[in-house]
């Protein structure tokens, strides 16, 4: 036995140091060293889950002594584990609602309930999952008898408001993707929430980032805090990312090229705006390539079903905006395509480890035109990501149906707002592996979504490590 010490910040910002006990090889620890309910463990086990991840032998020892604590890991380090075992073992099955669980999006309620029904196969609970775009009243009747409720925030409010949902009895709340919850603006409804349950309950904060918001969350609502957090970036022992320097009018022939040239399981199309995704997947099918798409202003039973059938491989392409980046467990993802950027640097992050999980393989391409290089800059100053620069092949040019809109894409393209040419961004070059130098500061820094960023974007960088 060796002793496996790892830092911890309290609410004072203090940092002091928790020791556990492990077995020699870290990598060798299965659950039970974590003292875990054996019917649990028994479920995790059927789920072919036998070893904790580096966030669960974190968080779970520290929830399980009541503490209130925050966690940051990325995506697809096992974070509903983290929480929904200690969940599962402090349940009083038919005492009323005991825990909550809020979330940024419906297709992650799902997700958390089915992952909490896997995991507790084998004690008695009850949980209720709620979010909007469905009808209510199958939600009032699951709520009356369960013993945890997983949902959205607009959905939590009108059941609190106007129907019989009552969280007085609520032991641990808990805010999943909670940085994500703030971007969203979902801060004032999280609020109104929270102050519904016990001053004494225990709250637990999950999410990828800390920002000022979750600060004044975490000030407002939690005692004597506890921050665990792993590594931000993606393993680039498993995934492998490049890029392509391409003229904007040619992004989809090369796209289309890719995806018939790379052997792949399931893919996933990341695009910024929605209605990109939207002629990305029309243009896909129009030159013989099956594509489905997801975005937010889909319904709710049509999103869930395209995430099913995914799953399935039915089919194995996904267009995606930015509500299948964060939180979803989608397995199998062999390649991650970003289409376009978004403005919001971190954005990459999440997007590119939807593939890589697991221990699995994977690979991510970005499509670079002009229009990309400023965040691209940004990503790289920001995060230790290795992403090398592959040569343009030739590919057949393919017209790009835009409908009504100017198509910036197809037969010569339309390159209005300045010209979009195949010209590599000042300063990505050195030889051989791709980037040298520092990243050319634009006169214009990109957008953050009106958050602060504490990245130092623009600062003076050596590029003399590999990225």
């Amino acid at each position: 036995m060796i002793k496996f010490a790892f830092s911890v910040s309290t609410c004072s910002g203090d940092i002091s140091t928790r020791t556990f006990l492990f077995k020699e090889n870290i990598d060798k620890m299965i659950f039970e060293d974590l003292n875990i309910n054996k019917e649990i463990v028994q479920g995790l086990k059927e789920m072919g889950l036998k070893e904790p991840t580096e966030i669960q032998v974190k968080s779970i020892p520290l929830i399980k002594q009541g503490k209130d604590v925050i966690s940051i890991s990325k995506t697809g380090s096992g974070k509903t584990a983290a929480f929904g075992i200690p969940i599962l073992e402090n349940i009083e099955h038919g005492q009323g609602i005991q825990f909550l669980v809020v979330v940024p999006v419906r297709e992650l309620a799902v997700q958390i309930s089915k992952e909490l029904k896997k995991f507790g196969k084998h004690i008695k609970f009850s949980v209720a999952t709620v979010y909007g775009g469905v009808s209510i009243n199958p939600q009032i009747e699951a709520i009356e008898r369960a013993d945890i409720v997983v949902g959205t925030p607009g959905r939590l409010l009108d059941h609190l408001e106007n129907h019989k949902l009552d969280l007085s009895r609520i032991k641990c709340a808990v805010l999943d993707e909670a940085d994500k919850m703030v971007e969203m603006g979902f801060i004032e409804d999280i609020r109104r929430i929270v102050n519904k349950t016990p001053n004494n309950r225990q709250v637990l904060l999950f999410g990828a980032t800390l920002s000022n918001e979750i600060e004044v969350l975490k000030r407002e609502y939690m005692h004597n805090s506890v921050t665990t957090q792993t590594e931000a970036h993606v393993e680039e022992e498993y995934l492998e990312q490049y890029y392509y320097d391409v003229k904007q009018h040619e992004k989809f022939s090369l796209l289309v090229h890719l995806l018939r040239k790379e052997e792949k399981d399931l893919a996933i199309i990341f695009c910024s705006a929605r209605s990109t995704v939207e002629l990305v997947t029309k243009n896909l099918r129009d030159n013989g390539i099956k594509a489905d798409m997801i975005h937010g202003k889909l319904s709710q039973n049509r999103r869930l079903k395209t995430i099913e059938n995914f799953h399935k491989g039915r089919p194995n392409i996904l267009v995606a905006s930015a509500v299948a980046a964060r939180g979803l467990d989608i397995k199998d993802v062999s390649h991650i395509f970003n289409y376009d950027l978004s403005q919001d640097a971190q954005e990459y992050i999440h997007r590119v480890g939807r593939t890589a999980r697991a221990g699995k393989s994977g690979k991510a391409i970005t499509l670079l035109s002009e229009r990309d290089h400023d965040v691209f800059r940004e990503i790289l100053s920001r995060y230790p990501v290795n992403v090398k620069q592959l040569p343009l092949e030739d590919f057949e040019k393919l017209r790009f149906n835009a409908g009504n809109r100017r198509s910036s894409e197809g037969r010569g393209g339309f390159r209005g707002r300045g010209s979009f040419g195949s010209r590599s961004p000042r300063g990505y070059h050195r030889p051989r592996s791709g980037f040298h130098g520092r990243p050319r500061v634009s006169e214009h820094r990109p957008r953050t979504h009106g958050r602060s960023s504490s990245s130092g974007y623009g600062r003076s960088r050596s590029f003399g490590r590999r990225y």
